[in-house]
């Protein structure tokens, strides 16, 4: 299962990378922005919910790894290793509801406020930056899952 993990968070990392960075700049340098504003906005909200499913995947394989290192009972002695096996998949996790958290609120929040700005003339570049923040702070998440998953476990 661990492999499967540390591919869904390869698979998220890579999407927002190659999305954000490659496949987007690309799309307004040649099509120009009233083109490729609303395909862009089609493949932000697609890396949303592709995110959300993938975490959604992590959250499930993570839960897994985290029953397998339970806290000892009361007069067991505590063993170190899975005490930080214990904190490192709960830190994974939180990365992880991080992410998702980000990724809900940019779709549900900053897009409509993008489109709202865009239709009335809003502030635009205001919403454009909190939107390119919150993908900026998908891709760290997603980044230090991917860090924390592909780093060796001690045993």
């Amino acid at each position: 299962m661990r492999r499967v993990a540390l591919f869904l968070a390869a698979l998220w990392w890579g999407g927002i990378t190659a999305l954000s960075f490659l496949a987007v700049p690309a799309l307004f340098a040649k099509l120009g922005a009233p083109v490729a504003g609303p395909a862009a906005a089609h493949l932000f909200s697609l890396q949303c919910w592709a995110g959300l499913v993938i975490g959604l995947g992590l959250l499930v394989l993570l839960r897994r790894e985290r029953a397998a290192a339970q806290f000892p009972l009361p007069g067991e002695a505590i063993d170190p290793v899975q005490l930080a096996n214990m904190q490192r998949v709960l830190g994974t996790m939180g990365f992880v509801l991080a992410a998702m958290l980000l990724a809900l609120v940019q779709e549900f929040g900053v897009a409509q406020k993008i489109v709202t700005a865009r239709a009335s003339g809003g502030n635009l570049r205001l919403w454009h930056s909190v939107g390119s923040a919150m993908v900026l702070g998908q891709w760290l998440c997603a980044g230090a899952i991917l860090w924390r998953l592909s780093s060796p476990r001690k045993t």
